[in-house]
């Protein structure tokens, strides 16, 4: 068996993403040598994972707590999170315990909110189950809960102590969970590693089968992007004109956010990705930054993937009021990434809404408007 990638994120306490098979062992090491108590956050569907961890830590003298919250967002919400809290503070937990977040990238992030939050700091670790939370959720220290108003709008920066991406689980994904997840991987193609493009054009169905070398290339490469990125501007603070930092792993997903709004995150946030994928594409093409071949690249390895490229939901009116509360907006100033070319994001802000406007019909199917 091939021996485990570890990529180190250069944060406040540095810590390693661990890419390979089997990796439960390493658990116990990453939650502090004073933890009494562990939490593990996870969805009903992982019950059984969840139940094999917690015996795991049982036998190696942990005292286990079971959380279960909600499938995919239903998990984050200020309800669920207030739920853990009194869980925590009904089993006696302290600032040396730790939280285990297993499952894909929502439950991650509720999980590392919670641990941001309790007692102001609890350690956490991520088991993402997902290719979503292994290349992106799970990476970072972003955490957040949704609000009537938008998504991932409350919540804090909160690095895990570790994270265990265990390639076996996704053996057990169906195909459109994979596919969903590889937007995120194509998206760290665009704004830094073009090796992913050619990985992914050159063979889709090695892509996509989570057992293939190629599948384990992709996402131990979008990984390192996200753990550059990251290290290089931990909080978000460094984007200025065509020095983007850590905003620029927000490419396509201003677009993306509103989608999941509009159709009530009944949409696979990859799905959602995409399109907003294509969308940055085009605004970038009609804005005079992007060239031609490379605007045309998205929708073509988006499109042979499998991912959808154009969307037929929500009016442009609600979508670009969605669109005024994204994280990236300053003021009344709707901000953009953009590229300028393969590999080179920058940041385009308050564009002519006629544009933003123009951009949305290349994406949207004729209909009555």
């Amino acid at each position: 068996m091939t021996a485990p990638t570890r990529i180190q994120v250069h944060a406040a306490a540095p810590y390693d993403v661990v890419i390979g098979h089997g990796l439960r062992a390493e658990l116990p090491g990453l939650l502090g040598a004073d933890a009494l108590r562990v939490a593990l956050i996870h969805p009903h569907a992982l019950s059984g994972l969840a139940a094999a961890v917690g015996d795991d830590l049982t036998a190696t003298g942990y005292d286990v707590h079971a959380i279960e919250v909600p499938n995919a967002e239903g998990a984050k919400t200020a309800e669920i999170a207030a739920k853990c809290w009194q869980r925590l503070g009904e089993a006696g937990f302290t600032r040396s315990d730790a939280v285990v977040g297993i499952g894909g990238g929502a439950t991650t992030d509720l999980a590392g909110f919670v641990a941001a939050t309790f007692l102001r700091g609890l350690t956490v670790v991520h088991l993402p189950t997902t290719l979503l939370g292994m290349v992106d959720a799970a990476v970072g220290g972003k955490t957040g809960i949704n609000t009537a108003e938008g998504k991932n709008l409350v919540g804090a920066f909160h690095e895990p102590a570790g994270v265990l991406c265990d390639l076996e689980v996704l053996e057990s994904l169906d195909h459109d969970e994979v596919v969903s997840g590889l937007a995120e991987v194509v998206k760290c193609g665009f704004i830094a590693d073009a090796r992913i493009i050619e990985l992914v054009e050159a063979n889709v169905d090695e892509a996509t089968a989570t057992t293939s070398d190629r599948c384990r290339e992709l996402v131990e490469r979008a990984i390192q992007v996200k753990a550059d990125v990251v290290s290089g501007d931990l909080f978000e603070t460094t984007s200025h004109g065509a020095a983007v930092g850590r905003e620029s792993l927000n490419y396509g997903h201003t677009l993306a956010h509103a989608v999941e709004r509009a159709e009530h995150y009944t949409w696979r946030h990859g799905d959602a990705v995409a399109v907003g994928l294509v969308y940055a594409a085009e605004l970038g093409r009609l804005a005079g930054r992007l060239d031609e071949p490379t605007a045309d690249r998205h929708r073509a390895v988006l499109d042979a993937l499998g991912l959808p490229t154009t969307y037929a939901g929500a009016d442009w009116p609600e979508l670009h009021t969605a669109m005024k509360v994204d994280k990236k907006a300053r003021g009344d100033l709707i901000r953009f990434v953009v590229l300028e070319g393969l590999a080179k994001p920058i940041i385009l802000e308050g564009p002519d809404p006629a544009l933003l406007t123009a951009a949305f019909t290349k994406i949207s199917p004729a209909r009555d408007r």
